[in-house]
């Protein structure tokens, strides 16, 4: 155990998130998503929702300023305007820990060949439909590292 880390975030995770630079994308994917297929590292994080997942990345994970889109959820096949509560519940915690970023949407196929570029996937055992999620990473400042 570290103090200060938020606990579902296994030494696996924690290394993918700290070696991923300004410009990386992970996804956070549902029991559902091809993960073993899509062709980045997969990380397991079995017992974990995708919300969890996502809220747990977040704490110490910032979001890339520097483009106009920086999160992506997968649209829903057939009716492209529907929001499932599990993408709802994605916007809220990226703007509770990340600030004012706005979730866009991609076609599912536009999803995966976005998700085919990440550096990371982390696969959850999140069982509501939809619930994936691509997060662009940030930069992080000098004043936010940490100084002894």
């Amino acid at each position: 155990m570290l103090k200060g880390i938020h606990p579902i975030l296994n030494p696996d995770l924690l290394r993918a998130i700290a070696r991923m630079g300004h410009g990386d994308d992970i996804v956070i994917a549902d029991a559902n998503f091809p993960s073993s297929t899509m062709g980045p590292e997969v990380i397991r994080a079995d017992g974990v929702s995708a919300t969890d997942m996502a809220e747990a990345i977040l704490t110490h994970f910032p979001l890339d300023t520097f483009v106009p889109e920086t999160a992506w959820r997968m649209e829903v096949v057939g009716d492209p305007k529907a929001v499932p509560e599990v993408c709802a519940e994605f916007q809220e915690i990226v703007a509770r820990r990340a600030g004012d970023f706005r979730i866009a949407s991609l076609e599912r196929f536009a999803f995966y060949e976005r998700a085919r570029t990440a550096a990371y996937i982390v696969a959850t055992t999140e069982f509501r439909l939809y619930g994936n999620l691509i997060l662009k990473k940030g930069v992080v400042h000098p004043y936010e590292v940490y100084r002894g």
